[in-house]
Parts: C-alpha cells; structure tokens; sequence
C-alpha cells in the first residue's frame, strides 16, 4: 500500500513538471508599446539629458539613445502615453524628434557643444 501510494505520488510529481516545462511561452506583455525616433542629439552629455529627461514622462519604462545613429528608443505603457506626446516632449528639450523641429528657445538654452550643427565631441 505505502509503495502504491508513493508510486502514485510520483507519477503526479513527474505529470506536474512536464505540464509546466511543456507550457507554451507566454505571448508578450501587450501593455507597452516601443517607439523609435531620430534626434538632432550630438554628444554624450545629449545623450544624458535625453535619457534622464523622458524617463520622467508619463508611463516612460524604458529609455535609450544610440550614440550613432541618434535614434532615442522609448518603452511605455499603452494609454498611458503616445508617440506625438514624446515627440513634444523631445522638442521641449531642445531637439529635433523625427520631423518635429526643436522647441527654438529650449534649443538656444543647450549647451554649445549640443546645438544642432555641431560636430560630436
């Protein structure tokens, strides 16, 4: 009886751990959305400002500045925010995001070395 009872046991063991290794991946998180979009950014302390600065907006997770290509990459929360609201936002830091052009007196508060037209340092 106590070996029919630990054979039972097991078999129940073994089943349990095949169904939650045979499980299918969960299908990917449908609550945020990723959003690409070129700057005018030119150096490090660009890069810096970006990053610091959109992380604080509305349902931001994620935020990184490719150093060569200038492309910010953003993670958000859907409904939380959108694509036009991060542009302006970009914009109100001074910078070019996609086709949006730079709010001009955000622009003109940058850093010489971050103004558009200069060469990466």
């Amino acid at each position: 009886m106590k070996t029919t009872l630990k054979l039972i046991i097991a078999v129940l063991f073994v089943m349990n751990t095949a169904v939650l290794f045979a499980r299918p991946q969960e299908p990917k998180n449908d609550k945020f959305e990723t959003v690409s979009i070129k700057t005018s950014a030119v150096c490090g302390m660009c890069k810096d400002r970006l990053e610091k600065n959109i992380a604080f907006e509305k349902g931001v997770r994620l935020v990184s500045l490719d150093d060569e290509t200038k492309v910010l990459t953003i993670e958000y929360r859907k409904g939380k925010n959108d694509k036009e609201r991060l542009k302006k936002a970009i914009s109100r830091l001074g910078y070019d995001a996609d086709d949006m052009p730079a709010d001009q007196k955000a622009h003109d508060r940058l850093p010489a070395c971050c103004q558009k037209g200069n060469d990466p340092h």
